[in-house]
């Protein structure tokens, strides 16, 4: 399936000739150093990995560039807690379709208590009519639990029409959670809606017909039976006591 020009993230590309080193850090990562051209579904795009492969590095560096804030939120949050993220943006282009998304969130585990500490911020000065938080369910998220605060995000703030950029959305959710974010995606795939989803969660990278791309020493675009992630868990699922034997002699 060839990327269509009318999705709103088609591919991105990294500007090699102008790399410093690819000896030093963010370009010695395996997600960027043998990184030349990266396609996208017009849907749901996956990218696994191990610990430290650059997953992570590589989804901030794509919405970093496509205009959102590195520690998340819509385009038109600016927050910064701590200056950490890398220049990798600065030698990526994104190559966008001929449609313009209506809205759009990048929404990143780590950073997430700060984005919901800069919406108190914002409101605090607000009359209660104009508050942020209406758009994400009318309740402080930090007055939720992590995941209820995650989940109130995917259900009331975001819509379609839109580019959604998740890193390891499953860090707050309970499996039952993530069953419950597969729907909402779904939802909002029909409703005109792309996902690039970075995540270690063998139940959100189900989502069929998706992209796959597992990083080895590059980006291998892999079936979602043939992932490790999958692999490993239906192992221990299959042969708990087995396993358990094993890794526990």
């Amino acid at each position: 399936m060839e990327s269509n020009y009318s999705q709103y993230i088609r591919n991105i590309e990294l500007d090699r000739d102008s790399v410093p080193s690819f000896s030093e850090y963010p370009f010695n990562l395996p997600a960027v150093k043998n990184l030349d051209k990266l396609t996208f579904h017009p849907k749901v795009t996956f990218i696994i990995g191990e610990n430290g492969s650059g997953k992570s590095t590589i989804l901030e560096s794509i919405a970093v560039a496509y205009g959102f804030n590195a520690e998340g939120g819509t385009k038109n949050f600016n927050f910064s807690s701590r200056a950490t993220h890398s220049d990798l943006s600065s030698y990526i282009k994104v190559v966008k379709g001929t449609k313009r998304p209506q809205t759009g969130f990048f929404l990143r585990a780590e950073s997430f208590y700060n984005f919901a500490s800069n919406i108190d911020d914002l409101d605090a000065d607000l009359p209660e009519e104009m508050r942020l938080i209406k758009s994400y369910g009318g309740r402080s998220l930090h007055e939720q639990s992590h995941g209820e605060s995650f989940f109130a995000v995917f259900q009331n703030r975001f819509s379609g029409k839109g580019i959604y950029i998740l890193d390891e959305p499953e860090a707050a959710l309970s499996p039952s959670r993530q069953m419950s974010m597969l729907t909402r995606m779904h939802e909002l795939v029909r409703e005109d809606c792309q996902f690039i989803i970075a995540t270690h969660s063998p139940i959100i990278m189900a989502y069929p017909h998706a992209w796959i791309y597992e990083i080895r020493e590059g980006f291998d675009q892999v079936k979602y039976e043939d992932t490790e992630h999958y692999q490993a868990m239906s192992s221990f699922l299959n042969n708990k006591q087995k396993m358990l034997n094993i890794l526990l002699e």
